[in-house]
């Protein structure tokens, strides 16, 4: 087994040539055929009974080659990788030149490799110091909150339709005279002023009595997600059947009581406010970090390869597709119903993936600027938080050296964020 590597003429690229001694490879042949040996049928003998030679002969040697080259190129390739201490950040571009049995298997592989940063100026940065205060308004707003769970929803029947109200109704909408699909629903509870429905339906709503029936006239977003029905008119035949109003309970002590383990309004406010300030300094915390870590990203310059921006894209794909399936959706459908394809979905994702990874590699090599490192103590306390969090025994993580170096890492990254903090000169 041997390896050659040399620099193509592209930035950040290296062509690997990998020579694979014959034998290795005619096991790999070995293994494939005893693992489809069974499938193979050959006049004169049982199925599944057929000899290698016999084999081969009927369907040609190569029947095996390519099965054998996956058995066997991958193990190699990254072990190889990882003695030459190559940070390779692309798939492997491919090219057999030789692949014959009883003959060295030869073949190239074109990878990218991790960039250099060129770093800017990370440390006195001016930054402008970021504060927010809790106004009464915003206490109000979380008592409103607390009120809407706490409302009481009852019927209606001596006055018409007005703003804030639930209007039950029956609904069918129709494009030139003809019903669409999803166009229809019976004793449908509609909050007015929700704007859970198309633009002016809910306004239309507003002064109609009990009993009455109205066409409203109204037309679909130009961006609405069915094509069949974005940017047309439609007439929907509306009838009320009931209104509902919501009465919603004084704020006062027995308020308090009801929603909370304090015994006074005032005491619940106090509490409001605390956390409201706490979330502040939190939100502040997250901003004044995310505009240090731009400003340090848009000093620097990296040449970042084509391959690690796709192997980003790749991962932002996976993710999304994630969180899809706990809606029992998946990417495809997603897609379809934005109306995007896959590839104007990874075109827009392309400056985020790109943002994402300059960040981080500019966070790394700050790390090794300015020589920060992890304390035992710190890698030790975010081991027993993560443990406790996941329900995981403490020794059981600390045991598993790549779990740790992941640990590290982000750590490290935590650090490297906070020491430009620290030396930044904040106004």
């Amino acid at each position: 087994m041997s390896i050659k590597i040399e620099k193509t003429d592209n930035n950040n690229e290296l062509k690997l040539e990998f020579t694979i001694d014959a034998k290795i490879f005619e096991e790999g042949i070995e293994k494939v055929f005893k693992k489809s040996a069974k499938y193979f049928s050959v006049p004169g003998f049982r199925k599944g009974k057929v000899p290698m030679n016999i084999v081969e002969k009927h369907y040609g040697a190569q029947i095996f080659y390519e099965d054998a080259f996956n058995e066997v190129v991958p193990e190699i390739y990254d072990k190889e990788i990882k003695e030459n201490n190559l940070e390779v950040v692309s798939k492997p571009d491919i090219d057999i030149i030789q692949m014959e049995k009883g003959k060295d298997l030869i073949f190239t592989a074109v990878v990218q490799t991790k960039p250099d940063v060129e770093l800017g100026k990370y440390k006195g940065i001016d930054l402008e110091k970021i504060e927010y205060t809790v106004k009464d308004e915003d206490i109000e707003h979380e008592l409103g909150h607390m009120a809407e769970k706490n409302v009481r929803i009852i019927s209606v029947e001596d006055r018409p339709v007005k703003n804030g109200d639930i209007a039950v109704i029956d609904f069918e909408g129709s494009i030139d005279g003809v019903p669409f699909e999803g166009g229809k629903a019976e004793k449908h509870e509609l909050e007015i002023g929700s704007h859970s429905f198309i633009d002016g339906f809910e306004d239309q709503v507003i002064g109609m009595k009990i009993d009455d029936e109205k066409d409203i006239n109204v037309t679909f977003p130009k961006e609405y997600y069915s094509k069949d029905l974005a940017g047309k008119p439609a007439v929907f035949k509306v009838k009320l059947h009931e209104i509902k109003e919501k009465e919603y309970p004084e704020m006062d002590n027995e308020f308090a009581k009801d929603v909370s383990e304090f015994d006074t309004i005032d005491e619940l406010k106090a509490d409001i406010k605390k956390k409201l300030e706490e979330q502040n300094e939190h939100r502040a915390k997250h901003e004044t970090e995310n505009k240090a870590i731009e400003i340090v990203t848009n000093n620097s310059k990296i040449d970042i390869p084509s391959g690690m921006i796709e192997n980003e894209i790749d991962a932002m794909e996976d993710d999304l597709d994630k969180r899809l399936s706990y809606q029992g959706m998946k990417i495809d459908q997603y897609l379809k119903m934005i109306n995007k394809t896959k590839e104007d979905f990874r075109k827009e994702m392309r400056p985020q993936a790109e943002g994402s990874i300059k960040t981080r590699l500019v966070l790394e090599a700050i790390v090794k600027d300015a020589k920060i490192e992890v304390s035992e103590e710190e890698l030790n306390e975010k081991i027993a938080e993560l443990a406790k969090t996941y329900g995981r025994p403490e020794e059981e993580l600390k045991k598993n050296e790549e779990f740790k170096k992941y640990i590290t890492s982000n750590l490290e990254t935590e650090n490297a964020i906070k020491y430009i903090i620290d030396n930044a000169k904040i106004k």
